[in-house]
């Protein structure tokens, strides 16, 4: 038996106060004891603020991913020890890999996100505006990371992902957290806490760890933390409502358990892909993890004439679950969390059985595999899979508002698409919902009218089918939240959940400032003019708004002749004059890509030197027609210099340089802007 210590203030203690036993969800064995008090938050938080932050913030978005890189190899190394921990939670291997592989891919995932952002610890957000006439005021959105700590407080469903997913993103954005796991299953978060420290890859105060009671942890915060949540809606309510949130204005995210729906198309009949495809994927997310996801299927949507179609194909494939101990030999489903979560499901399927019978399970009898195990029945969590049914679903309204958490769902009719939207919408609002349908039209309506109430919608058909991860799984680069029920917040998703853990401001001032401050060059800015040309200097040497002035030349039809013949783009506008009445254009026109090619011919600096490789074109516009006898130049400016990191040691150190390309004609004007990249070598190569 383990006494769960908790890592706060730079040092391992246990709490204090009553002792709280942690049991084997299976054998209904003491595993583990958790005390609940003797937690100064305020100094936690302050040590998180005071330490972690400012660690973190000094480091650029490249060496935050890089942090999350070296500690996803680590802990994926050490797996096989959080998986044999997370049998004792009630886990199958199957399950156990969405909570530790899934929550290590989370880091890999935001560690490869790293290049989306500069390799600067601030990140520079959409196009610059223009606030002036002559271009000497401007505005840019910049976001920097907050000054606080973020505090999660987890639910005891996915003790390692609901971490590691949350810390993953804090963490790239440059700020330290205080993780509050639940404490049924807290001995899994410590024990992989205990390899983060260990690893020493995070710096000191990034990650604190309280295993006990949370309560207070509230009190403390300030307007520069960020709390999220996971579990119950009536608990996110509440804490939501905390007076220190509402005075300090603190950021608050709320992830909520929800009556996620499954809806099979009209066109999905018996005999069909998408039919098949529908009966796995709701049997699947109704054991995994033995329906304690809070993405699982809880209302399962169907047209009133396959109604009993589908019971009996969802009956057949439930048979086939076989409930035990998570090691036992044939098992595909294990035991909730703990006894008192399967005493609230009970409960919960009782109040739903009193107008929606239950045509599939017993409440209160479930055969199981295991006893060679310890595997016990009336001391584990073990519980049948149930399906009830609603027959009257706008009228018997709990399956819209009672949530059984485990392998609980209720089937129930709709007449036609509109209905199917409706009675998916009456969820209140959800994480997930998915339609199986092969049907564009069928998938477009239902899409458009049930969006409004869903973070996510998966369309299920046999094209995606193999390559699906399914409706239960959220994906890094996804948003994972919902309205109403849901919570009403959002976390992960990319760029969108680090810009949640940073301050956003909007800066104004003239070009020449706003590029010092980004280093971003913005037009109208100071240029700098150096008797090389910039192709001869290396990625070091190169500064922001260093910019060469060509030479000019005179477009001739000549040109455009030749150039149509070269690239084969014999558009009427380039060749036939006579083609030309109602049209845009007074006379023969150059071609956008003659006058970006040729500008090139103008900038390039044809010498061996520093540039390895043109990579390529970000943007590009032609702003204003070139016809024969336009004289044009070309103005090549530093934009933005991003370093790349070394694959191996035999590689070239180098980065990439972003350039400004803007052709003028004789009397000034732009007639064609774009941003071109290319890859310099490295000076220094070590």
């Amino acid at each position: 038996m383990t006494t769960l210590e908790n890592y706060t203030l730079g040092r391992w203690a246990a709490g204090s106060g009553d002792q709280q036993e942690l049991y084997d969800a299976s054998t209904g064995e003491v595993i583990a004891l958790a005390h609940p008090e003797g937690y100064d938050f305020a100094s936690i938080l302050d040590y998180g603020r005071r330490v972690g932050n400012p660690a973190l913030r000094k480091l650029t978005f490249h060496e935050r991913g890089r942090m999350l890189k070296a500690l996803a190899f680590y802990l994926q190394e050490r797996k096989e020890q959080f998986y044999e921990l997370s049998y004792r939670s009630g886990a199958t291997r199957a399950d156990s890999w969405i909570d530790i592989e899934g929550g290590i891919g989370n880091l890999f995932a935001n560690a490869s996100l790293r290049r989306k952002f500069p390799d600067k610890p601030f990140y520079v957000e959409g196009e610059p505006v223009g606030l002036s006439k002559g271009g000497t005021f401007m505005a840019q959105h910049l976001l920097v990371p907050r000054e606080g700590v973020a505090v999660h407080i987890n639910a005891y469903n996915f003790p390692i992902w609901g971490m590691l997913e949350k810390i993953a993103v804090n963490l790239l954005a440059g700020m330290p957290a205080v993780v509050k796991p639940a404490v049924p299953t807290a001995y899994l978060t410590e024990a992989v806490v205990r390899e983060i420290i260990k690893s020493g890859i995070l710096p000191e105060g990034a990650l604190q760890l309280v295993v006990g009671s949370g309560q207070g942890i509230l009190d403390h915060v300030t307007y520069q933390d960020v709390v999220t949540f996971t579990g119950s809606a009536a608990t996110g309510r509440k804490l939501r409502a905390h007076p220190r949130i509402i005075e300090e204005a603190v950021p608050f995210t709320m992830e909520a358990d929800s009556l996620n729906a499954a809806v099979l198309g009209l066109d999905a009949k018996p005999g069909t892909p998408e039919f098949d495809l529908f009966v796995k994927e709701v049997r699947k997310e109704m054991t995994a993890k033995c329906g304690q996801k809070c993405t699982a299927i809880r209302r399962i949507i169907v047209p009133e004439n396959l109604l009993e179609d589908v019971q009996i194909a969802l009956g057949k494939a439930l048979s086939q679950t076989t409930v035990g101990h998570p090691l036992a030999e044939g098992v595909r489903m294990g035991a909730l969390a703990g006894r008192e979560q399967a005493a609230i499901l009970r409960d919960k399927v009782r109040r739903l059985a009193e107008r929606t019978p239950i045509v599939y399970g017993d409440l209160d009898t479930v055969n199981i595999l295991g006893q060679e195990r310890g595997a016990d029945a009336t001391k584990g969590a073990f519980i049948s899979p149930i399906l009830l049914l609603n027959e009257r679903p706008f009228e018997h309204l709990d399956s819209h508002e009672v949530e059984a958490f485990g392998p609980v769902a209720t089937l129930m009719p709709y007449k036609d698409t509109a209905e199917a939207v409706r009675l998916t919408n009456m969820g209140r609002g959800s994480l997930v919902t998915s339609i199986a349908t092969n049907s564009a039209e069928v998938a477009q309506e239902f899409v458009l009218g049930a969006a409004t109430h869903h973070g996510r919608i998966l369309v299920l058909n046999e094209e995606m089918a193999k390559e699906s991860t399914g409706h239960g799984s959220p994906l890094p680069m996804l948003i994972h939240g919902g309205p109403g029920r849901a919570g009403g917040g959002q976390e992960m998703g990319g760029i969108r959940g680090v810009e949640h853990f940073m301050q956003r401001v909007a800066l104004q001032g003239s070009p020449s400032m706003i590029t010092a401050i980004t280093e971003v060059y913005q037009p109208k800015a100071k240029q700098i003019e150096k008797d090389k040309h910039p192709f001869q200097h290396y990625f070091e040497e190169l500064e922001i708004g260093q910019a060469y002035v060509t030479h000019k030349h005179t477009v001739t039809e000549a040109d455009i002749t030749n150039f149509a013949q070269v690239s084969g783009d014999n558009f009427y506008a380039h060749v036939d004059e006579t083609s030309l009445e109602g049209t845009l254009f007074t006379g023969r026109v150059a071609h956008g890509y003659y006058i970006l090619s040729k500008a090139a011919g103008m900038f390039v600096d044809p010498r061996k030197g520093p540039v390895l490789l043109n990579y390529g074109l970000d943007e590009c516009r032609f702003t204003k027609p070139v016809y024969p006898g336009t004289t044009i130049g070309v103005t090549l400016t530093v934009k933005e210099k991003i370093g790349q990191e070394k694959r191996d040691e035999t590689d070239v150190a180098k980065g990439i340089v972003r350039w400004l390309v803007e052709v003028t004609d004789q009397t000034g004007e732009t007639v064609a802007v774009a941003t071109i990249l290319t890859m310099v070598k490295k000076k220094n190569q070590e």
